[in-house]
């Protein structure tokens, strides 16, 4: 039986809206993949310790609060300190083009603005997981 690729979807922050996050997360488990929800106002240890106990293979962080350059590279420290730094991060929301490359610079994965295309993050995860998962 073929493992499923298993994704977190998490709302780091104080953000309040979280309806590109449950869209996102249905259009992944749509494309068969197992999606972990953790609900708004998660802080990074939230995060990686739902990391660590649902074992994922891909974290995707949703974030409206304009908080993504701190945010993120506490999480992407965690990540690392938790054995779990291999793990493509994705983050999604209003990021300025500056910050985007920043971003990817750290190692995040993939960086997606409003109004990207479901199929284009399906791709990306599947993509950054090729060779370590099929599907």
């Amino acid at each position: 039986m073929e493992k499923k690729i298993r994704v977190l979807v998490a709302k780091p922050g104080l953000d309040g809206h979280d309806r590109g996050a449950k869209i996102v997360a249905r259009a992944l488990r749509d494309a068969g993949m197992e999606v972990i929800y953790t609900g708004l106002r998660q802080t990074p240890e939230m995060i990686v310790e739902a990391a660590l106990q649902e074992d994922v293979d891909a974290i995707g962080l949703s974030i409206l609060s304009g908080a993504h350059m701190t945010l993120v590279p506490r999480i992407l420290e965690l990540l690392k300190l938790n054995r779990l730094g291999d793990r493509p991060v994705f983050v999604g929301g209003i990021i300025p083009d500056e910050d985007a490359i920043a971003l990817k610079k750290m190692g995040v994965a993939g960086v997606f603005g409003p109004g990207t295309k479901t199929e284009e993050i399906i791709s990306s995860v599947r993509l950054a997981l090729t060779g370590a998962i099929e599907g």
